[in-house]
């Protein structure tokens, strides 16, 4: 039973890490482990016979193609997903009874509360690193994955979204993103420049977000 609960455990942690970091090599995954490259590969293998990761070749410049793993669509069940059938059934009843103005309106409302949450946790006065610091921990106790990294060829910082808990009902209505964006803008504040660069809905593997003060 011990075995099984480890192994369980290591293959949620490389699931977790191909979610956060995007396609890496076994070599990478093990490192990160402390395992043998060859211990990380049953893993691998074994997820892959589940259908939650698969690989593609990439060449290299020398020697044989580097075999990346990554997460097919199927791995997406393992994460947050804020009950993605009944929130798109939903949006589809709101939409019939009360058509899209109203359907607008709940979205301010939503917009409204969660404008009020935020901003209640995250002080106008803050440095940006502390404000995106507030932000991330807020969203990632809302199932994002959040991160934030430091951009190294300008001033700025690129807030990522590992997971987005709520990708089908925004596959469903539009809003839901739009409303996102606005809200980081007023949140950060208005001497503050958001620009999303990746979005999930248009295929990317995760949400990103350039920032930067003006």
């Amino acid at each position: 039973m011990i075995k099984k609960n480890t192994k369980e455990k290591t293959r949620a942690g490389i699931l977790m890490l191909l979610k956060r970091d995007g396609p890496q090599e076994a070599t990478q995954l093990a490192k990160q482990f402390g395992v043998t490259d060859m211990a990380v590969r049953q893993h691998l293998y074994a997820l892959e016979e589940q259908g939650d990761i698969c690989y593609c070749d990439v060449p290299r410049p020398k020697g044989r193609p580097a075999k990346l793993w990554q997460l097919t669509e199927q791995a997406n069940d393992h994460f947050p997903n804020a009950h993605a059938e009944f929130s798109t059934g939903l949006i589809s009843s709101i939409q019939e009874v009360f058509g899209e103005q109203g359907m607008e309106k709940l979205l301010d409302v939503r917009f409204r509360d969660q404008l009020a949450d935020y901003g209640g946790q995250i002080p106008r006065s803050s440095p940006l690193k502390d404000k995106l610091e507030t932000l991330a921990a807020i969203r990632s106790r809302e199932g994002y994955m959040a991160d934030i990294i430091k951009s190294s060829d300008r001033e700025g910082f690129l807030f990522v979204e590992n997971n987005c808990p709520v990708c089908e009902a925004a596959k469903s209505c539009s809003g839901i993103c739009s409303r996102e964006l606005n809200l980081f803008k007023e949140v950060l504040g208005r001497d503050v420049t958001v620009k999303r660069s990746e979005h999930i809905i248009q295929g990317a593997r995760r949400c990103a977000y350039e920032i930067s003060q003006d």
